[in-house]
């Protein structure tokens, strides 16, 4: 396993720059392509961890297959939107195959795309789009699919958890089972992943399968106090809701996560429709799952 030359675009982000670590931790010599252009200040972490560096543009074809070359894997944590994530990865793609990368894991990182139909979440569209390139291609793709990140339960103003109000909201059912895994889980099976020459067209992993009513008992048990459900409506209401707030707001469109984003993420998680099943969380043995209690627990400690 040891030497083996991994490619991380995207390294520079929160995720890239964990799955940087993780590769490095398990012995890939990491190799990470960033735009020309970059500051400094976004690559100190990638420096410090020993990771190699090489500036591209994703318009440069031959420039983008000798930074690539000799790589077991090219990992995609980039993030954006048409012009990224079918634009520069489909020129990802090509370059590895030009120069016979045999492996490619796309940003995917998500619930379950392969269930929510076409036109339900804006950004899986843009990837269905992206997997046709993936299946003309030589390269052997696998994309992992971890549900929402954990990390989000616990932010400033984070979806689901009202901290100030001990309630946790939710649409349709709060018995709908959500999935959830931090990103230092996903970044170290990504690595893993990458570092797996049999691993298969997707991986579906979730460190925490839970319903909103799961949420609220975990926070009442770590924090104390009593902590409610509190429905938000239908799931056809979270849907109208989802098409007034995009609708009011055309220029939205040009973010990549806008409030109407969010929302039908929300959407696909409580329809039921996102769920990851079966779960591959035992194909790597050695990769530990983050309980939410245990992020709770680090919220509680922090106040």
């Amino acid at each position: 396993m040891a030497n083996k030359i991994i490619t991380l675009a995207g390294a520079t982000g929160d995720l890239g720059g964990r799955i940087a670590t993780a590769l490095a931790r398990r012995g890939a010599s990491v190799r990470t392509l960033v735009r020309v252009g970059t500051g400094a200040e976004s690559t100190q972490a990638l420096r410090r961890s020993g990771a190699e560096l090489r500036q591209v543009s994703f318009d440069d074809a031959a420039g983008l297959s000798e930074a690539v070359a000799g790589s077991s894997c090219v990992v995609s944590v980039l993030s954006g939107l048409r012009e990224v994530i079918v634009g520069a990865q489909t020129q990802l793609l090509r370059a590895a195959e030009a120069v016979r990368v045999p492996r490619f894991i796309p940003s995917d990182f998500s619930c379950d795309l392969t269930h929510v139909p076409p036109g339900e979440n804006r950004n899986f569209d843009l990837r269905r789009v992206f997997h046709q390139e993936i299946a003309t291609s030589s390269v052997r793709a696998t994309s992992i699919l971890n549900g929402a990140f954990a990390d989000m339960l616990m932010w400033k103003r984070p979806p689901l958890y009202d901290f100030a109000r001990h309630q946790v909201m939710y649409w349709g059912s709060p018995d709908q089972l959500l999935d959830f895994t931090t990103m230092d889980d996903v970044a170290d099976f990504t690595a893993a992943a990458a570092l797996d020459p049999a691993s298969p067209r997707f991986l579906r992993v979730a460190g925490n399968t839970v319903s909103a009513r799961d949420l609220a008992a975990a926070a009442s048990e770590v924090f104390g106090t009593p902590y409610e459900v509190a429905r938000q409506g239908s799931l056809d209401d979270l849907a109208d809701r989802i098409r007034t707030v995009r609708a009011a707001d055309p220029a939205s469109e040009s973010s990549v996560f806008p409030p109407f984003q969010g929302m039908q993420y929300l959407h696909n998680m409580f329809s039921g429709k996102g769920k990851l099943e079966p779960l591959d969380n035992d194909r790597y043995r050695e990769v530990r799952w983050t309980a939410i209690r245990s992020l709770l627990e680090q919220k509680k400690d922090q106040a």
